[in-house]
C-alpha cells in the first residue's frame, strides 16, 4: 500500500511514463519498441543533448565503473529510437550506466526501448534524476525551464509529475536568475540551495554570496543577511519625484506581489495609491534583465 500510494502521489509520474501504470492497449510491434531488454553494441547508443544532468562527479563514476565490470550492468538502459538516425538510440535514463560501461570495456549493454515523444523524454530525464538526488540545484531548475518553455508545462504540472509543491518548483526556478558567479558557486558545491534561495531576490546576490562563503554562514544566517540588505534599499528615498514610500499594504497586495516573484523568480513591488500606481521589478544583473525582456516578449 505505502509503494502504491507513493507512485500516486508522482501524479502521472516516472511509473506512468515508463509503463509501469496500465498501458494502452497497443502491442510492443505496432509500437516498434522492446519491452524486454537486448543487448545493444554501446556505439549505437546516443546521448540526450537536452539531459538535465551535466555534471558527473568521477568518485561515483569510477565506483560504478568498478562495479559494471565485476557484474556487468545490471539495470538496463531506457532508450527510445535516436530522432533522424536509424539503427541507434537515443538515451533517456541511464546515461551514467552508458559512460561507466564504455570505461568497463564493455561492447555491449541491455536496453529497453520504448517510443517517447520530445516532452515525455524531457519530462523522464527530470523525475529520474530528481528521485536519485542526482542533479545539482541549478541542472533541477534548468529541467523544469525546459519543461515550461519547450513543452508548456505549467508549474502545476511539474510539481504534480515530480511529487514536489508547487513553491519548490517557484524556488528552483528562481535560481536561475542568479548572477553567474553566484550559479557557479552553487554548482560546484560552495554555495547550497537554500543560501541560494535566501539571496535570490536580495539587490546585489553576487556581494551576499561571497560572504556566506567567506564566513561560512548557515542558511538561517544567509537569510537574516539578505534581509538586512533589503531593508537597507526599502528605507532609500524613493526616485519618484514627489512620492513618498507607503506606509504598508494590505494582504492581498502582499500576497499579489508574492505570486509575481514566484512566477519571475525575482523581486516585486506593488506601489499603488487609490488604484493608480506602479510595478516595479528589481534585478540584480543584465542576466536577469534580459531573462525579464524575454519573458515578456515570448508573453505578447
Amino acid at each position: 500500500m505505502a509503494e502504491a500510494s507513493s507512485r500516486r502521489g508522482l501524479g502521472r509520474g516516472l511509473s506512468a511514463l515508463l509503463g509501469e501504470a496500465d498501458p494502452a492497449p497497443i502491442s510492443a510491434e505496432e509500437r516498434g519498441v522492446a519491452v524486454s531488454p537486448m543487448e545493444t553494441p554501446v556505439e549505437l547508443l546516443r546521448r540526450n543533448p537536452d539531459q538535465p544532468r551535466r555534471i558527473f562527479a568521477e568518485a561515483e563514476l569510477e565506483e560504478l565503473t568498478n562495479s559494471i565490470r565485476e557484474r556487468g550492468v545490471l539495470q538496463p538502459i531506457l532508450v527510445r529510437p535516436a530522432p533522424g538516425a536509424p539503427g541507434e538510440y537515443q538515451i533517456v535514463a541511464g546515461e551514467r550506466r552508458w559512460r561507466a560501461a564504455q570505461r568497463a570495456n564493455l561492447h555491449t549493454v541491455p536496453v529497453i526501448v520504448r517510443a517517447f515523444d520530445d516532452a515525455e523524454v524531457a519530462e523522464i530525464g527530470v523525475i529520474e534524476n530528481i528521485q536519485r538526488a542526482d542533479l545539482n540545484p541549478l541542472e533541477e531548475a534548468q529541467g523544469y525551464r525546459v519543461l515550461m518553455d519547450r513543452f508548456g508545462r505549467t508549474q502545476e504540472a511539474i510539481a504534480k509529475s515530480v511529487g514536489k509543491s508547487r513553491s519548490h518548483i517557484a524556488n528552483m526556478l528562481r535560481l536561475l536568475n542568479l548572477p553567474t558567479q553566484v550559479r557557479e558557486l552553487v554548482e560546484t558545491g560552495r554555495l547550497s540551495a537554500g543560501h541560494a534561495r535566501a539571496i535570490a531576490t536580495s539587490p546585489d546576490p553576487g556581494h551576499l554570496a561571497r560572504t556566506i562563503v567567506e564566513g561560512e554562514l548557515s542558511v538561517r544566517q544567509a537569510e537574516a543577511l539578505a534581509r538586512k540588505a533589503q531593508d537597507r534599499v526599502d528605507r532609500a528615498p524613493s526616485r519618484m519625484s514627489g512620492a513618498s514610500r507607503p506606509s504598508g499594504k494590505d494582504a492581498d497586495t502582499r500576497a499579489l506581489e508574492q505570486d509575481l516573484s514566484d512566477t519571475l523568480g525575482l523581486a516585486v513591488e506593488i506601489v499603488d495609491r487609490d488604484g493608480v500606481g506602479e510595478v516595479r521589478v528589481r534585478y540584480a544583473s543584465l542576466e536577469q534583465l534580459d531573462s525579464i525582456c524575454q519573458r515578456l516578449s515570448n508573453a505578447i
